[in-house]
């Protein structure tokens, strides 16, 4: 079960064991991350980028690095914070995934991004997903249930996007996926855009490698 630590943010108990890895989902009141961050101008798409340095990258809604020192974020406010690790080569992602970047399956591309770029496996990968809108609270219209499958009715349904990133992250190989399980609409202390509309804020979700700024992992 995942706990919130001392800066407010959700972390996974078994992760933050690790010595060589920091994480964290964040809340409306996690101040921003310690250290170097690469983030994305985020477009809900399925484009996946590299990052060596930190600062905005480019457009994309995904990251995947191996670099030391470096921690890669989305920023979220209803959309699902995904994390992913493969522990035995150090590379590590960040996701985001609203209804769109789901549909395109974001999270395909991202661990095909770390196998062939890093020679990564998702036999060595977990994965966490963080608080987004639940199935409790994401009405959507026809329009958008017929990304996911055949709809035939005219009527609004809920969208589990949870459930859905679930499947396509077992998809890929990926054995261990833990999961928040917090609504980001009806729970306390985080940001929803479907609540709170422009006055809505964005909360901060990073992963990355502890060590020597700039270092890469094959040299660990």
């Amino acid at each position: 079960m995942f706990h919130l630590n001392q800066e407010n943010y959700y972390v996974v108990p078994e992760w933050n064991s690790v010595p060589w890895l920091r994480h964290g989902f964040g809340t409306a009141s996690a101040a921003p991350p310690a250290g170097d961050l690469a983030t994305v101008k985020q477009v809900h798409s399925a484009d996946v980028l590299i990052a060596e340095r930190a600062g905005v990258l480019g457009t994309g809604d995904a990251l995947v690095s191996d670099v030391c020192g470096l921690s890669v974020g989305v920023k979220t406010a209803d959309c699902l914070p995904i994390l992913v690790v493969d522990f035995n080569r150090r590379v590590v992602a960040s996701i985001h995934a609203g209804w769109r970047g789901t549909a395109a399956r974001i999270v395909t591309h991202a661990i095909r991004a770390m196998e062939e770029r890093f020679g990564a496996s998702a036999a060595n990968m977990e994965a966490a997903v963080g608080p987004g809108i639940g199935l409790c609270c994401f009405e959507v219209g026809p329009e958008v249930a017929r990304e996911f499958g055949p709809w035939e009715s005219e009527e609004k349904t809920c969208l589990d996007l949870v459930r859905i990133n679930r499947s396509q992250l077992e998809q890929t190989g990926i054995k261990t996926i833990h999961e928040v399980g917090l609504c980001t609409k009806c729970g306390e202390g985080f940001y929803s855009f479907r609540r709170d509309r422009e006055q809505a804020g964005r909360m901060i979700s990073f992963v990355g490698l502890s060590g020597r700024s700039g270092e890469r992992t094959g040299s660990v």
